[in-house]
């Protein structure tokens, strides 16, 4: 077997005395996408948080490419090539996609200013290669529509040589189409060998985008399940009831 991209161990996190996570292991290889799945306060967010660095883990050990990890802050997870896309996006709405594509981390001339040709034409290289039907270049993200706002904070990413990529909820919101697009993007991002995240709580979504589910419960892992081994019903069961399918362990 290959040497896991991302291994979270024996991870917990408490808040006030509650444990959001409590002692939850998961791991992702390299081209795999795993869902994270539960119902709000299942703690799913609490623990890929300690992967992109907004908290700290009480206990437990994170290993990025079989080496142990310290990630104290969201700098410290972008040093080993994670990069998280929130359901917000985090875009600036009045620039266009080149601008949020590069920016704070801008392209500039030899005399120091920003160069926007060069800007744009990395843009439209790295669009051609993740969605090349995307053709609003010089319109501001306000104008663009989900699917191809999702498509630019995910082209950031890239760009930026993320490795292990967290997204939460990447098709809340979309209609059908929007929602196919990203799915061709994740099928793209994992061709590149891109380990994915993947939170959410559409089972339909999880069956649909990822190769594994893990599923959790209360702060605790119910299981880990390969998705094309499990039905919706079963991944219904694990979240709502806390059972992994007969048969399969924990």
């Amino acid at each position: 077997m290959a040497t896991p991209l991302v291994e979270m161990k024996d991870i917990s996190i408490s808040f006030g005395g509650i444990h959001a996570v409590d002692h939850v292991s998961v791991d992702l290889y390299p081209g795999e996408v795993v869902g994270l799945l539960g119902h709000n306060g299942a703690g799913k967010s609490t623990l890929i948080k300690c992967l992109s660095g907004a908290y700290k883990q009480d206990s437990g050990e994170i290993l990025i490419n079989g080496e142990k990890a310290t990630i104290n802050n969201p700098r410290d997870a972008r040093r080993y090539n994670i990069e998280t896309i929130y359901q917000t996006l985090a875009l600036a709405d009045n620039l266009d996609a080149s601008a949020n594509l590069f920016l704070g981390r801008e392209l500039t001339t030899m005399t120091g200013l920003v160069d926007d040709a060069a800007m744009e034409a990395e843009t439209r290289k790295i669009m051609g290669r993740l969605n090349p039907n995307f053709q609003k270049f010089s319109a501001p993200v306000s104008a663009l529509s989900g699917g191809q706002r999702q498509s630019v904070a995910i082209a950031r990413a890239v760009y930026f040589n993320a490795k292990i990529l967290i997204m939460d909820e990447p098709t809340a919101a979309l209609g059908p189409q929007e929602t196919q697009m990203v799915a061709d993007l994740i099928q793209e991002l994992k061709k590149s060998g891109l380990g994915i995240f993947l939170i959410d709580h559409d089972v339909h979504q999880v069956k649909a985008l990822c190769d594994r589910a893990a599923v959790m419960k209360n702060g605790k892992l119910v299981g880990v399940v390969k998705v094309d081994e499990v039905t919706t019903d079963d991944l219904l069961a694990m979240i709502i009831a806390g059972k992994t399918p007969e048969g399969m362990a924990a």
